[in-house]
């Protein structure tokens, strides 16, 4: 009798993986997709990495595919954008042993910068999608998926969406099947993607879709579920809440939404009187459904932004009148830099200045937040460096003494080292900051190959950024304590008058770090305090004011980072010795 245990959707996949026979995994942590390698690293059958970048991930993936073992690369959706280049082409060459894409789509950005929907991506690479709909599904899809790829020679995509990635259900375990490697056999044609080879290709990927169209319509991850004359056509978590609204609706639930069944969906059509294509995010499956003439309802009364719901079927569709609460009324609190968090003072010292920031992805976005309101832009991983150089060479020099590009250490070994090379080779002006709290902070402390620890838990060497940035011939590379804001204060003002290109390094661990020890704490003092707000100022949540106008020190919530203790000149602020435990 099989095991049963109840599993997040990432969990779940990983999971799939190891009972697939997979061997080599490799990811960029990337919320909502992190906890997928996060689980499968505790297979010991599988070898498990964080990779620089999802480029570099799907690649490893792929060299271990055209190797002959199952390989699986993930990442959120966004990531499939660096991660791009090797997708298009690999769908091209196909596999050899089995290979997988997870791509987890952030429908409602609950911690991305767009919406995008990976469904699109996949057509454009002329690549499958499987779309499960709860973690039991998850787990089989990969299995699934890792059939599909082998037998259609494709790489095939999970795609996953915040929703189902953190939900839980039941999952039946199974035991690990044991994949044979695949056989290595020498053929450019087909793995050496010229122009010539690649035309020859291109004609096989496209049989290829037209083959997996048919498969679809028979496929047992596509079923039909007919009961009255409504008729929704939907996927992933979007069937779960065509069942709780309309048990009794008829459904097409998709399991693979590219390519799509014609036959299956025309066929299901013709016996509903009503169609609904009930879908997150953008309106593929009904652009599809309506280029062959079936007349269907989607985007024109459902929306195209967000997460979907049970209850926008009961309005919607069933045209029910639910009872609106009125919401609590309670001050919005936005997400903000943690007690003892090294970026809060970089960006306090930053905004003391008046210096502008370029930002990039990671807890130092929250610098755009007040009080701090220091970061003006935020594109993608990588950018701050390389626009900063874009508005050297548009603006001059004396423009961009007011500015500075901030990054962090795991996102500048993702992509910020070409834009930094990029500066040095075509002769740029400006600082760099390079905020290095020894981890990835903002998808939950993973490391990276500046920190010396691997997704394994293997310790190896650590790449020095120093020396890094020192090879790319900068003269100016400066470490500082975070937290010492009078050297940081006397560093920017240095190194932003350079007519030179300049990098200086932040550098102090996340107060949140495992293993990251705070001796102090700070307490107030009351009867000195002369009410002047200064510690108040870069907005630490550990210290509030009181009613009369003095501050207070949640001593819970203090790191004991002692930013607070430097911007009091009264001595109403001081550092303690907590006591041990």
């Amino acid at each position: 009798m099989s095991e049963k245990k109840v599993m997040l959707g990432n969990e779940a996949i990983a999971r799939g993986a190891y009972e697939a026979g997979v061997k080599v995994s490799s990811a960029y942590p990337g919320t909502p997709s992190t906890e997928i390698s996060e689980n499968i690293v505790k297979y010991p059958e599988i070898y498990a990495e964080w990779a620089p970048n999802e480029a570099v991930a799907l690649e490893t993936a792929i060299g271990a595919s055209i190797s002959g073992v199952r390989a699986i690369a993930s990442m959120k959706h966004v990531g499939v954008n660096v991660a791009s280049d090797p997708l298009y082409s690999i769908s091209y060459i196909g596999v050899n042993g089995g290979l997988v894409l997870v791509a987890a789509d952030d429908p409602g950005l609950y911690s991305s910068q767009n919406e995008q929907d990976t469904r699109r991506v996949a057509r454009a690479a002329i690549v499958p999608v499987l779309e499960p709909s709860d973690s039991q599904e998850a787990k089989d899809f990969v299995k699934e998926a890792f059939d599909i790829s082998e037998k259609f020679d494709t790489p095939v995509i999970i795609r996953t969406t915040t929703r189902l990635a953190h939900s839980q259900t039941v999952v039946e375990l199974n035991d690990r099947l044991e994949i044979q490697d695949k056989e290595y056999v020498r053929d450019i044609v087909k793995n050496v993607m010229m122009p010539g080879n690649a035309k020859k290709r291109h004609l096989v990927v496209e049989q290829r879709m037209k083959d997996l169209a048919e498969y679809g319509n028979t496929a047992a991850i596509n079923r039909v579920e007919m009961g009255s004359e409504i008729g929704f056509i939907t996927q992933g978590i979007e069937y779960q809440y065509v069942k709780e609204a309309c048990p009794e609706a008829s459904v097409l639930k998709l399991g693979m939404v590219n390519p799509l069944p014609e036959k299956l969906i025309r066929d299901f059509a013709s016996k509903v009187k009503t169609l609904y294509i009930f879908e997150e995010l953008e309106p593929v499956i009904e652009e599809q459904v309506r280029a062959w003439g079936i007349p269907c309802y989607g985007k024109d009364i459902f929306t195209i932004q967000g997460e979907y719901s049970a209850n926008m079927i009961r309005e919607r569709v069933l045209k029910q009148e639910l009872a609106i609460e009125e919401p609590a009324d309670v001050p919005a609190r936005p997400p903000i830099l943690c007690p003892g968090c090294p970026h809060r003072s970089t960006f306090f010292v930053l905004k003391k200045l008046g210096i502008h920031a370029c930002g990039d992805i990671g807890c130092y976005t929250l610098g755009a937040v007040a009080p701090l309101s220091v970061i003006d832009t935020t594109v993608c991983m990588g950018a701050s460096i390389a626009m900063l150089h874009g508005m050297e060479k548009a603006k001059g020099k004396e423009y961009i003494k007011n500015w500075v590009a901030v990054i962090g250490d795991s996102t500048f070994m993702h992509t910020g080292i070409a834009s930094l090379e990029n500066m040095s080779y075509n002769q740029s002006t400006g600082t760099v900051i390079i905020m290095d709290n020894s981890t990835t902070g903002m998808t939950g402390h993973q490391d990276h190959a500046a920190t010396g620890k691997t997704l394994m838990g293997e310790t190896v060497p650590a790449i020095s950024i120093y020396h890094m940035c020192k090879a790319m011939n900068i003269e100016h590379v400066v470490e500082v304590d975070a937290f010492d804001t009078k050297e940081m204060e006397r560093v920017i003002k240095e190194e932003t008058k350079r007519d030179a290109l300049s990098v200086i390094i932040a550098c102090a661990p996340c107060a949140l770090l495992k293993g990251q020890k705070f001796p102090y704490r700070v307490r107030e003092i009351s009867e000195k305090c002369k009410k002047c707000g200064a510690c108040l100022k870069p907005g630490c949540p550990a210290i509030t004011k009181n009613p009369d106008g003095t501050v207070h020190v949640d001593v819970t919530m203090c790191n004991g980072c002692g930013l607070c203790t430097q911007l009091c000149h009264f001595g109403a602020l001081e550092k303690y010795e907590k006591e041990a435990k």
